[in-house]
């Protein structure tokens, strides 16, 4: 969390998310009115458009992180300057734990103990059981995310302390949910170097 967020790709996500957000307002407001278009004039939920985007997330970590040899999981950048970066490993429990950080705050509840300070559970090492724990992790956020409403979805609340909208800008349930998408996105372009450095090719180039 505290490595800089590829702004395109934020901008892009939150864009979407906002086009989304209006769309699902302006249906909900809207008289329904003859049209060809199936749909029309339908409203949808806050949780099945956020769904949506943390499943296409997911489906693509998942794959990503399948895709690296087990005996790779402790790979790490040599060449230039990678100085005490995370391991491949790392990277995907890293985003695992923050996706249980965040998910605990959208939820307003005590995120796992074991999430630690991003960085996932000491014992959580082989292919197997990070794949395990990111699965899971996954699973927690749909679960928070699948909580939030018309009426809660911008109540403010207590941010999580890895947060950067400590401070700033109330801490809602959908600004967190767009924070947890922004933080998988921006870690699945660095898993995907990781990868090509090792000649394996990323399934959504395949």
């Amino acid at each position: 969390m505290r490595q800089t967020y590829s702004q395109v790709a934020c901008l892009l996500l939150v864009t979407t998310l906002a086009v989304h957000a209006h769309s699902a307002r302006s249906a909900a407001n809207a008289h329904a009115r003859p049209s060809g278009r199936a749909g029309y004039g339908v409203r949808v939920p806050a949780s099945e458009v956020l769904g949506y985007w943390v499943t296409f997330e997911e489906k693509k970590l998942i794959a990503l992180a399948d895709a690296m040899p087990a005996d790779k999981y402790q790979f790490v950048p040599t060449q230039g300057e990678f100085k005490g970066v995370r391991t491949f490993g790392q990277q995907v429990k890293h985003l695992s734990a923050t996706n249980y950080i965040l998910g605990a705050a959208i939820l307003r509840e005590k995120p796992p103990e074991d999430a630690g300070d991003e960085t996932g559970p000491d014992p959580v090492r082989t292919k197997a059981e990070i794949m395990e724990y990111l699965k899971g992790s996954f699973a927690y956020l749909h679960r928070a995310v699948a909580s939030i409403d018309d009426t809660n979805e911008l109540e403010p609340g207590v941010s999580s302390a890895i947060s950067p909208l400590q401070g700033k800008i109330p801490a809602t349930r959908l600004g967190l949910t767009v924070e947890a998408l922004m933080h998988t996105n921006d870690h699945y372009g660095q898993l995907v170097e990781y990868l090509r450095m090792n000649g394996v090719v990323p399934p959504t180039s395949r």
